[in-house]
């Protein structure tokens, strides 16, 4: 089959449903979100801590949002980045509001705000501890409720589709690589449809399924990266993968592992060991509101020395009405596994969480590939460099949206279908029986990547990943050319390209910066 869209959208997270809805408003063709599960599933869901912006005019101001945002990320990040998502957050909260997204206020009708680590101020705009489900169930209402907008949900994006599927030689050196849409995988007939398109927007949020404990859902396989890469797109700072420091330690619950959010750090929360010793004194100044990466080392430095399998997060000083509160969702979860946090300690581990690097893009979103724009967790814009500050990705999600929206609004109408596209050729291919082969290498994926391209690196663990990865690429690409495409042999190939990526920058880059740590090349 053969759908024609003027704008095709891939992920359904925040950054694809505004942009979607952005989109929409100007009425310049049919819109399409192609979403791999259904649309509350995106990781926006599973963001807890909130979104940054400068609100509070009487104490911040955009130039310390700014500068923590620069030092946080080590000052590897893009300046003129940092300065477009801090200057135009406050008008993309607001339209957020518009559209039925709800953040707490105080008694006075202003914006109840936390601070995170990091933050030199009170900034971070919430609604309780599940900031990221309220701002995902309002934007579906809004999409849902939107004619103009047409969502396949449980329908997998396979390859995006270029000149190379038109016969010509694609290579990196390449300067006028296009975008004409994307194969698309339907679930019920199973078949690989073709999308056409005059705009394609990669949105697939982020990898962390790549790691055997992660924050993410499992979903997050590192789709963008993966087809963006495979089409010989520019990728970038694909060695800055954050781990949160504290995500909640209950064995068997490791793809997503809940995470406990910043912001309880922030209401007062102390690390200690589960001896009840603090350590954080160790290691830096500020203490548990350090930035994350220097949290998550520490942590990872104390479970190493007292050969333990996770610390702890105390809030048992602080008021049980007041805890009970703020954190109704951590509470809750807290008590299914026997743990009152009002007068009990949290198990907490660090584990993986955020992509800071990504397709490569420009102040609009545009990628190295022409008509086609990647935004969300899944591309690298420069606004987090070598760390990102606690909840700057929802805003920047939103802003670049509003970014791209616009520049692809202005050039839409230069662009046509291109109709000599071929359809998906699985011709010779059979079904796979041979389930176990994916399903062991996925997990082998993830141990690599936990074992040898964690927290702390070093030249030895990183060439046994290359040479792991290297030997399970091999063997995935030869089983995927002999059968046909399922959803989990393509997100198999995907989180393998990206665990590549990964590691090969990982490997590149000779020294200890942001959250690349590495024992070959300390810190000076």
């Amino acid at each position: 089959m053969k759908y024609k869209y003027d704008f095709l959208i891939i992920g359904a997270g925040v950054a694809g449903m505004s942009y979607a809805l952005k989109i929409a408003r100007a009425k310049k063709g049919k819109v399409c979100i192609i979403c791999k599960t259904a649309l509350d599933e995106a990781n926006t869901s599973f963001a807890q801590g909130g979104v940054a912006s400068v609100t509070n005019l009487l104490v911040d101001n955009f130039e310390k949002h700014i500068e923590d945002t620069m030092i946080a990320g080590d000052f590897i990040s893009d300046r003129a980045a940092v300065e477009q998502v801090v200057r135009m957050a406050p008008s993309q909260i607001k339209e957020l509001v518009e559209w039925g997204v709800n953040f707490d206020k105080k008694e006075d009708g202003t914006f109840d705000l936390h601070r995170e680590g990091g933050h030199s101020e009170f900034r971070i705009l919430h609604h309780a501890d599940d900031t990221g489900a309220e701002i995902q169930r309002g934007l579906i209402a809004a999409v849902r409720a939107n004619p103009d907008i047409e969502v396949k949900e449980h329908h997998f994006a396979v390859e995006i589709i270029t000149q190379h599927h038109l016969g010509v030689t694609v290579t990196r050196r390449n300067k006028d690589i296009k975008c004409y849409g994307a194969y698309v995988l339907n679930p019920e007939t199973q078949k690989v449809d073709t999308y056409l398109s005059k705009v394609t927007l990669m949105c697939t949020g982020g990898c962390g399924a790549v790691y055997q404990t992660t924050t993410n859902p499992v979903i997050a396989t590192g789709d963008g990266e993966a087809m963006v890469y495979r089409a010989k797109g520019t990728v970038a700072d694909m060695e800055f993968v954050q781990f949160h420091p504290t995500a909640l330690f209950h064995p068997g619950e490791t793809h997503p592992a809940f995470l406990i959010t910043e912001a309880m750090r922030g209401y007062g929360g102390i690390l200690r060991l589960p001896n009840g010793e603090t350590f954080m004194e160790k290691y830096d100044e500020r203490l548990s509101l350090a930035p994350r990466d220097i949290v998550a080392r520490a942590i990872d430095k104390e479970m190493k020395i007292h050969g333990l399998d996770h610390v702890c997060l105390d809030v048992t000083h602080k008021p049980a009405e007041e805890t009970r509160k703020h954190f109704p969702n951590i509470y809750h979860k807290c008590l299914t596994i026997g743990i009152d946090i009002t007068t009990d300690y949290i198990p907490v581990r660090p584990a993986a969480h955020y992509m800071c690097g990504g397709i490569k893009v420009d102040l609009n979103g545009c990628s190295s590939i022409s008509r086609l724009y990647a935004i969300g967790e899944c591309s690298c814009t420069g606004l987090h460099g070598g760390n990102r500050l606690a909840s700057n990705s929802l805003i920047e999600a939103v802003v670049y949206a509003e970014t791209a929206a616009r520049h692809s609004l202005a050039h839409v109408d230069e662009y046509d279908f291109n109709t000599l596209v071929p359809e998906w050729n699985d011709e010779g291919t059979m079904t796979n029986e041979e389930k176990v082969l994916i399903t062991q290498s996925v997990k082998e994926v993830g141990e690599i990547m936990a074992n040898y391209v964690g927290i702390v690196r070093s030249n030895l663990r990183l060439q046994r990943a290359w040479t792991r990865l290297d030997v399970l690429y091999e063997e995935t690409e030869k089983l995927f050319k002999r059968v046909k495409a399922t959803r989990d042999i393509c997100e198999l190939r995907n989180m393998i390209n990206t665990a590549y990526l990964i590691t090969r920058w990982a490997i590149e880059r000779k020294e200890c910066r942001g959250l690349h740590y590495t024992t070959d090349y300390p810190h000076k």
